[in-house]
């Protein structure tokens, strides 16, 4: 198994573990943590790891 389809496999199941325990403030940090954290590299970090994902597509 891939790193990625480890960590999505992590993020569904935290989200799921943490959904009926503490509702929709569960789905905004599933969400939202990443989301920070790609806003917090810099413009050159950003252009890198997309270039990164868009060759393991093609694989």
């Amino acid at each position: 198994m891939s790193t990625r389809t480890k960590l999505v496999i992590g993020g569904v199941a935290v989200g799921l573990l943490l959904m009926p325990l503490i509702g929709w403030l569960s789905l905004l940090v599933v969400l939202g943590v990443p989301a920070v954290a790609y806003f917090m590299l810099d413009p050159s970090q950003r252009r890198r790891l997309r270039r990164v994902s868009r060759k393991e597509i093609g694989r």
